[in-house]
């Protein structure tokens, strides 16, 4: 591509000429056509808030045909603004920018966009189903246009993918301030997102879509190898063995929407793994790409090779193309022991996608949901009794079952499928942070940070993985026992990451490290640049799957007992004091895998530039970006908090945390009789 070609379509923002009109491309995923749930003058407001980001010489020809995309698709994307260039990340210094910091965000946003990388590139949805990065292509536009003229001092706003503006600020304010979905709680139903997303005034981010921050499966697969682990490990304690997971069956759903990151995960851990898809497209994307071995169409080819696998210990994946119900009933039928179950399906996302229901072909599912959704809701939630009646048959002979934080069991629940525990009140089986990631990992503050080597180089990518290496190596000689599972876990992760061919997009990697660990790995990047070893700075983040960004009921704080779990004063200050603390940019979302008012996601990114300055800040940030979690997990008497957050006041003199005393639970009674 021609350099100066690349930089004008930068800077160009909306042109003064409209470009020819375009229409979806064929070969690329699509969204599904969204429902018709505007009334007739909400459609006129629809089409009036689309005009305004152009002059009015232009609305005779856009306006006819943004009602027809509206009517068409049930959004305005403004196909006819999608640049003519590929839209992937590339080196740091093609982006035309006043400062590098602006350059590092552009990178990202096009990381997200790369169609290797994103579900519905066209749509400008990364992950999930509706995790935007844009609603429009004159939003994304005018971003990159800001973004190349911004200088050191000022900020970019953006409001649910719309930028307000460039604001005076300083060198140290993040350099762009994200906002998703931040709507009134009452107006927080999946028809207000609905609704308002088609009027194009809010949308969903997701988390990494709307933060700048998705690098593709692997940050999925990372999470999930290992939650699978630990899950074998889980399964020794219940049913004996030594938690090896060689001949054990992993039995899942979903390799689109959130990544289909599970066949990959479970050829690391070592086990044989089934993920049931509809979609013929995704099942073989992720078989192009390598992450799952086999697709199979037929029930009984599948249950013979499974039969084999398991009996060879063999370490293989198979996508069969077909509901996931279909399997699980088969599997009991043919006396197939399953040993994990999960599922990973967008069921935060259950009636525009998310997930399909039995009895009708991907394509007829699609139509149903846009031209009769209640009918399209009354088979989902059918399916969803039978897929929860499937699993309860397994798991009484045995197998482990748990949530992966899809909202699987809150979904299957108000289906009125046969999910509830024996009060009432709480769901049979735990979320996989209740049960795994929560006490594990996040009490103890280890979570998902993840890097991008803004070079673009696969050299600097595999000296990153070195120079982490050397650091967890290090640490580990010195670790308490009470992390050293999380630390030889990661170290193994992080020798087989090349190896096992992570990369999607950018020249990215992700390890669960706590507070320390980022710190040092991220101090050692940073004297990599500065030093030149590295050829070019790296941008750091992370995961919403994390100890302290985001406030999730059903997932990541399922494992917060005081009664906190729906307040989400956590994120709110992670996210603010993030960007006082020196966060290149900032984010806060409401919604993220478990849906639309579900959850609070607050995310950051920070470019490592080789200075001292960027030293100064990953120090603040990134103790505030683990502690802050941790706090709130030792005040709401969690074992593993209480011990890290003593640790974090040992290291830091600095950090003084309220501590939460233990009441005698037969006292409590006895008073209250």
């Amino acid at each position: 591509m021609n350099l100066e070609k690349f930089k004008d379509s930068i800077t160009q923002g909306i042109p003064a000429v409209l470009p020819p009109a375009k229409t979806p491309s064929m070969g690329v995923p699509h969204a599904p056509v969204r429902k018709d749930i505007l009334t007739a003058a909400e459609k006129e407001l629809a089409l009036a808030n689309a005009l305004r980001y152009f002059p009015e010489v232009h609305h005779p020809v856009l306006a006819p045909e943004f009602a027809q995309e509206l009517k068409n698709y049930g959004r305005i994307y403004m196909y006819r603004l999608m640049p003519d260039i590929e839209i992937k990340a590339r080196p740091i210094d093609w982006y035309p920018a006043k400062c590098q910091q602006a350059a590092s965000i552009m990178l990202m946003i096009q990381n997200n966009l790369d169609a290797a990388v994103a579900q519905h590139p066209q749509e400008l949805i990364t992950y999930g189903g509706n995790g935007a990065v844009f609603q429009n292509w004159a939003q994304y536009r005018l971003t990159m246009q800001y973004l190349s003229e911004m200088d050191a001092s000022q900020t970019l706003t953006i409001f649910s993918g719309h930028p307000m503006g460039l604001f005076p600020s300083h060198p140290d304010a993040p350099r762009v301030v994200v906002t998703n979905g931040m709507v009134i709680p009452n107006h927080s139903s999946p028809d207000d997102l609905e609704r308002m997303n088609a009027l194009g005034v809010s949308q969903y981010g997701q988390m990494t879509a709307g933060s700048y921050m998705y690098i593709g499966p692997q940050g999925i697969v990372h999470g999930t190898t290992i939650t699978i682990l630990n899950a074998g490990r889980r399964l020794a304690e219940k049913n004996g063995g030594d938690g090896s997971l060689a001949g054990r069956l992993f039995v899942t759903s979903g390799l689109g929407g959130m990544s289909g990151a599970q066949p990959k995960a479970g050829n690391i851990a070592g086990c044989v793994t089934v993920c049931g898809e509809v979609s013929s497209a995704a099942a073989y994307k992720r078989h192009e790409q390598g992450w799952v071995d086999h697709v199979i169409t037929d029930l009984v080819e599948l249950s013979e090779r499974v039969r084999q696998s398991v009996a060879l210990k063999e370490a293989v994946s198979y996508a069969y193309l077909g509901n996931i119900v279909d399997v699980w009933e088969e599997f009991d039928k043919q006396e197939i022991y399953i040993d994990l179950g999960s599922d990973q399906t967008s069921l935060h996302n259950p009636w525009a996608g998310g997930y399909y229901p039995m009895g009708l072909s991907f394509e007829e599912s699609n139509t149903m949901m846009s031209e009769n959704p209640e009918q399209f809701k009354k088979l989902v939630k059918e399916t969803l009794r039978r897929h929860t009646a499937a699993v309860n048959k397994h798991t009484a002979k045995g197998t482990y079952f748990f949530d992966y934080g899809n909202a699987f069991l809150l979904e299957s629940s108000r289906a009125g499928a046969d999910i509830m525990s024996e009060d009432g009140l709480s769901f049979s089986y735990p979320s996989y942070v209740q049960d795994i990631m929560g006490p594990m990992c996040f009490d103890y503050g280890f979570g998902p940070f993840r890097w991008v080597c803004a070079s673009g180089l696969n050299a600097d990518l595999t000296l990153t993985d070195a120079i982490a290496c050397k650091v967890l190596e290090k640490m580990i000689l010195e670790s308490p026992e009470e992390i050293q599972t999380q630390m030889r876990d990661n170290i193994q992760w992080i020798r087989g990451a090349a190896e096992n061919k992570m990369v999607v997009g950018s020249q990215a990697r992700i390890l669960y490290a706590d507070a320390e660990g980022r710190m040092k790995i991220a101090k050692a990047f940073n004297d990599a640049v500065a030093s030149g070893e590295l050829t070019a700075p790296v941008i750091l983040g992370r995961d919403h799957h994390d100890v302290s960004g985001t406030d999730s009921p059903y997932r990541e704080t399922s494992n917060i007992y005081d009664g906190s779990a729906f307040t989400a004063d956590m994120a709110i200050q992670n996210v603010i004091g993030d960007g006082f603390r020196g966060a290149t940019w900032i984010s806060i979302h409401n919604g993220g895998g478990v849906g639309w008012g579900e959850v609070i996601n607050g995310g950051f990114g920070m470019l490592l530039d080789g200075s001292p300055d960027s030293e100064r800040r990953l120090k603040s940030m990134l103790h505030w970006d683990v502690n802050n979690g941790i706090a709130r997990r030792s005040w709401a008497r969690n074992p593993g908090a209480e011990w890290a957050i003593d640790r974090a006041m040992a290291d830091e003199p600095r950090l003084k945390v309220t501590r939460a005393n233990h009441a005698d639970a037969m006292l409590i009674k006895k008073s209250l009789s």
